[in-house]
């Protein structure tokens, strides 16, 4: 089985090396977790592979993606430049010019670039954009059904539901997603410092780690420490 490692050290020893080539693996998480710095990471660990990828902004526009990563020591600009990377900024303000893009130009580009990794980044906003329960559903399956008709690998983030922190915010795509990849913040009681932790909630085919662990974002990037443990 071919595995893609993430980029995230500690993470690809709890996931055994890494997410399975072609699977969709959806990242939960509260706001302040990390979620697109776990994204950003992911691509970057593509790009230095050599593979083509594309990172699917529904928040952020193309430079901020760019000075963010820039942060963490990832020059994402000669990727850009030479075509290996392409960021994609879609509005959420334009409902129906970001569908078309998101259901239409998405596998143009699988078709004519190969791409092998893909972050949507969140994949809620897109969720957003359908009121009924049923068109919502419809739609989302129909966006990880192309992808795997291309063999993409897909990291998506999405919020959590307020009222379940293991629950994608519509409760969906966990359904969709062949591992999930659920992130939360730890607060003591006695007020110390929040601790963010990882938990590998599912992945097909891959015999993970089932452990919570703890990580930190460094200025290098993400870092899972997969060897402590969790005291509360």
């Amino acid at each position: 089985m071919d595995l893609m490692n993430t980029g995230v050290d500690g993470l690809d020893e709890m996931l055994e090396g890494g997410i399975p080539a072609g699977h969709i693996t959806a990242f939960l998480g509260s706001p302040g977790t990390g979620k697109s710095t776990f994204a950003l990471q992911f691509i970057y660990a593509g790009l230095k592979k050599g593979e083509n990828c594309i990172y699917l902004s529904l928040e952020e526009s193309e430079e901020n993606i760019v000075k963010t990563a820039s942060m963490f020591g990832w020059d994402l600009k000669p990727y850009i430049t030479n075509q290996k990377l392409v960021l994609i900024r879609l509005s959420a303000m334009n409902i129906k010019v970001t569908v078309g893009r998101v259901e239409n130009d998405l596998p143009k580009l699988f078709r004519s670039s190969g791409v092998k990794r893909l972050a949507i980044d969140p994949i809620t906003l897109f969720e957003m954009m359908y009121d009924a329960e049923s068109e919502r559903r419809e739609r989302l399956f129909d966006l990880a059904e192309k992808m795997r008709e291309y063999g993409v690998t897909a990291y998506m983030t999405s919020e959590t539901n307020n009222n379940n922190s293991f629950s994608s915010k519509y409760g969906l795509l966990e359904y969709i997603a062949d591992g999930v990849i659920t992130l939360r913040q730890i607060r003591p009681s006695d007020l110390r410092a929040v601790t963010t932790v990882v938990e590998v909630s599912k992945m097909r085919r891959v015999d993970h780690s089932r452990d919570i662990k703890p990580y930190v974002i460094t200025k290098n990037g993400i870092v899972v420490h997969s060897e402590a443990e969790i005291f509360s």
